[in-house]
C-alpha cells in the first residue's frame, strides 16, 4: 500500500471508484468531487484528467478560489482506493472550512483500515510541502472520520460550519514536526 501521484496506470479502477461514488448517497463533502466527474469524459480522455490534476500542484487550472494542490491516490495491489489532497496553503476559506487535508475512500473499501492509512501517509505528505501544524476538518455526523483524526494525532479546536451543506464540521489541529 502505497501513496503515488495521480497515473493513467490506475485508468480502470479510479474509473471504478468513480462509478461507485456516483451510486453512493452518502458520500461526504471531500468525495462529492466524485459524483461531478462524467465517466465517458474520463474514458475519453484520462491522461488529460491525470495532467490536470498534477498540474494543480503547481498553481495551474485551479478553480476559481482554490489554492494549490497537490493529490495522492492510495492504492494497493493495483488497485485505486482512495485520495488525499494536500493544500499547500491556508486562504480565508480553507481557514473555516477544508483546512490542509481531505481525504476520501472508496465505497466499497471503507471499513479497512484503509482512512486511518492515508491520513497517515497524507501527513507524512503535507509535512515534506512544510506544513507543520495541520488543519483539518469532517463532518460532525462523520464519526469514522472523526476517529481517524483523533487516531492521527488530531485536536479539537472547535465546531464550524460546511458553507456547502449547512451542516456542522468539526476542526482540528495535527502538529505535523
Amino acid at each position: 500500500m502505497e501513496l503515488i501521484l495521480p497515473s493513467v496506470d490506475y485508468k480502470d479502477s479510479y474509473i471504478e471508484a468513480v462509478k461507485e461514488f456516483h451510486a453512493a448517497h452518502d458520500s461526504p463533502p471531500m468525495a462529492r468531487h466524485y459524483v461531478g466527474l462524467s465517466v465517458p469524459d474520463l474514458e475519453a480522455d484520462f491522461d488529460g484528467h491525470v495532467e490536470k490534476m498534477k498540474s494543480q500542484s503547481r498553481g495551474d487550472n485551479l478553480p476559481e478560489g482554490w489554492v494549490p494542490v497537490t493529490t495522492y491516490w492510495l492504492v494497493d495491489n493495483r488497485k485505486y482506493i482512495g485520495g488525499v489532497a494536500i493544500r499547500h496553503e491556508l486562504n480565508e476559506n480553507l481557514k473555516k472550512f477544508g483546512g490542509h487535508v481531505g481525504y476520501d475512500i472508496r465505497p466499497s473499501m471503507r471499513g479497512g483500515g484503509y482512512g486511518s492509512k492515508i491520513l497517515e501517509l497524507g501527513l507524512q505528505k503535507a509535512k515534506e510541502h512544510g506544513i507543520s501544524h495541520v488543519l483539518i476538518d469532517c463532518s460532525a455526523s462523520n464519526i469514522a472520520s472523526r476517529k481517524i483524526i483523533e487516531k492521527n494525532g488530531g485536536i479539537y479546536e472547535n465546531k464550524g460550519v460546511n458553507p456547502d451543506t449547512g451542516g456542522e464540521s468539526l476542526r482540528y489541529w495535527i502538529k505535523n514536526e
